[in-house]
C-alpha cells in the first residue's frame, strides 16, 4: 500500500488492516495511551474544496500521532494559479512526508502520486471518498460486530460517496443496494464490478432498496460544486428521504449514516437523524481514527513502501 487514492486499489486484507489498526488507535485514546508513532512526520493537506471534517480530522490526528499538519488552500499554492500537479508532486516530495488532497478531479490525485515520491491520500475527489467509507465500515463493524453477510442500502445522488461504498461493501463481503433516480447512477463502471463481483442492485424502488437492510445510508442532494443544480436536483430527489417510512422496511435494529453535512427535511428527516444521531457522530468521530491508521500505514516506515 503506497497510497490511498481510491478503494478499489486496496485488497480485502488491506482494508481490513486499516480498519483493524483504527480500532486499535480508538482504544487507545480512549484509554489515555499516547501513540506518537509519526514523530517528526509533516502532512501537507491540500485543499480546493473546504471541509469541517476532513480538515480537524487529518490536523488532530498528526498531531495526536506525534507529527505536524500543514494546511494549503488553493490560494496558497501555485497549483491554484496553473502550476500542474505533477510539478507541485515533486516540489512538495522535497519538502514533506505525505499529501492529503481534497479536491475536483480524481485526476489530479492520480497525477500527483505518479509524480511525486510521498504517499497521497484522497480526501474526496467527484469520483471518490475512501477516508469517509473507511469510517463508515468502522462504525458499522462496531455496532454490528461484523460486515460480511451485512446490506447496506444507500439512498440518494450516485455521487463519490456511493462509487467508494459499493467498493468497500462488495470487497467485505456486503450487499449493496442503491435506490437513485435513473440519471443520477453511480459510475457505470463500477456497477459492472460490483454485479460481477458480490449482491449489488440499483434500483429507483426505495422500499425494494432498504428491504432487510442493517444500515441504511444517504447525503446531501446537492454536493459541493453542483450548487448551480440545486433546484433540479430537489425535485429529482424530492422522494428519496430517509425517513420513518423507510426505516420501516430496513431491519428493526437497522442504523443510519450520514457522511454530513446534513440537510434536514431534504435527504433526511429531522426525527430519522435524531434517532440515529449517536451513529451518526460516531461516524463522524471515526473519520479521525480511521485516517490515523491510514497515516501510520503509509507514512510510517515510508521507505518500504519505496
Amino acid at each position: 500500500m503506497k497510497h490511498l487514492l481510491k478503494l478499489s486499489d486496496l485488497s480485502a486484507e488491506e482494508i481490513l488492516g486499516i480498519l483493524n489498526l483504527a480500532d486499535q488507535l480508538k482504544y487507545e485514546k480512549k484509554n489515555g495511551v499516547d501513540h506518537p508513532l509519526l514523530k517528526g512526520k509533516t502532512l501537507g493537506m491540500i485543499f480546493q474544496k473546504s471541509s469541517t471534517r476532513t480538515r480537524v480530522s487529518f490536523e488532530a490526528g498528526m498531531y495526536q500521532l506525534g507529527g505536524n499538519a500543514l494546511f494549503l488552500s488553493s490560494r496558497d499554492l501555485q497549483i491554484g494559479r496553473g502550476e500542474p500537479p505533477q510539478d507541485t508532486a515533486r516540489v512538495l516530495s522535497r519538502y514533506l512526508d505525505g499529501i492529503m488532497i481534497r479536491t475536483f478531479a480524481q485526476s489530479e490525485v492520480e497525477s500527483l502520486a505518479e509524480y511525486g515520491t510521498i504517499p497521497v491520500i484522497n480526501g474526496l475527489t467527484d469520483y471518490a471518498h475512501p477516508c469517509q467509507v473507511l469510517a463508515d465500515l468502522m462504525t458499522i463493524r462496531e455496532y454490528k460486530n461484523s460486515l460480511k453477510g451485512l446490506k447496506l442500502c444507500f439512498i440518494g445522488d450516485g455521487n463519490n460517496m456511493a462509487n467508494s461504498l459499493i467498493v468497500g461493501c462488495v470487497k467485505l463481503g456486503m450487499s449493496f443496494a442503491i435506490a437513485c433516480p435513473e440519471n443520477y447512477r453511480p459510475d457505470a463502471q463500477l456497477m459492472k464490478w460490483a454485479a460481477e463481483n458480490g449482491d449489488f442492485l440499483c434500483t429507483t424502488d426505495i422500499s425494494l432498496a432498504a428491504r432487510d437492510a442493517d444500515a441504511v445510508y444517504t447525503d446531501v442532494w446537492a454536493s459541493m460544486g453542483q450548487e448551480d443544480e440545486t433546484a433540479l436536483r430537489i425535485k429529482a430527489f424530492k422522494n428519496y428521504q430517509v425517513n420513518a417510512e423507510v426505516m420501516r422496511a430496513a431491519k428493526p435494529d437497522a442504523m443510519v449514516l450520514h457522511c454530513l453535512p446534513a440537510h434536514r427535511g431534504e435527504e433526511i428527516s429531522g426525527e430519522t437523524f435524531e434517532a440515529h444521531a449517536d451513529e451518526i457522530f460516531d461516524e463522524a468521530e471515526n473519520r479521525l481514527h480511521a485516517q490515523k491508521a491510514v497515516l501510520v500505514k503509509l507514512l510510517r516506515n515510508r521507505q518500504t513502501n519505496e
